[in-house]
């Protein structure tokens, strides 16, 4: 989960405070300006998007990285762009910021991307709110499926409780992996029971 401003600040000391004042502020300008030339290749405030976790430290980078994209009111366009610009961690703060940053399922795209590779931290940011709003039945199954394969754990799915309960469609792929897992002597995964009895069935 990542941290507000007020809630982040505290955390970080003297320089990486100054550095993300200053950040804030170009993204502040950035979302302000009435001037729609495009005079330089990059945007400040995308250079310090990048630069986030360098200053701020890898455990703050996230909240970083979403508060500039707030702050600097960044579109679907430009979300997009630093998406696939951007290195995993880019990557994920992007998927992070899409519930307040875009409204309707325009930026499902990305988030379709992040599932489809196996980087675990990518797929557990794109499992969040944006995705229980906008993925339809069967991409959101599919999402489970990625999750117990690549040991994402289930608590990451925003809504599953939700979402899940009497999707018969669901407990039939759990219970069809469960049983491939079993059949191939490979463990079944912790969470899948769960999942399973959130559906109204059981194992």
């Amino acid at each position: 989960m990542t941290q507000t401003r007020d809630q982040l600040t505290p955390r970080l000391d003297a320089p990486a405070r100054a550095w993300l004042d200053a950040s804030l502020a170009l993204a502040e300008e950035a979302a302000t300006s009435t001037d729609n030339t495009d005079n330089v290749a990059v945007a400040p405030w995308e250079l310090r998007f990048a630069a986030a976790g360098r200053h701020c430290g890898q455990d703050h980078a996230d909240s970083v990285r979403v508060l500039l994209l707030h702050t600097a009111r960044a579109d679907l366009a430009t979300l997009t762009r630093l998406y696939h610009q951007g290195s995993a961690a880019e990557r994920r703060a992007v998927l992070l910021a899409l519930p307040e940053r875009v409204e309707g399922p325009a930026a499902l795209p990305l988030t379709e991307d992040a599932l489809r590779t196996n980087d675990t931290r990518l797929v557990a940011a794109a499992v969040g709110p944006y995705a229980t709003a906008h993925l339809d039945a069967h991409a959101w199954r599919h999402a489970i499926l990625k999750c117990l394969f690549t040991g994402v754990p289930l608590a990451a799915v925003d809504g599953l409780a939700r979402r899940a309960g009497g999707d018969a469609e669901l407990a039939r792929m759990l219970a069809d992996f469960a049983a491939e897992r079993t059949a191939a002597g490979r463990s079944v995964p912790a969470d899948l029971p769960h999942a399973l009895h959130l559906t109204g069935e059981e194992s």
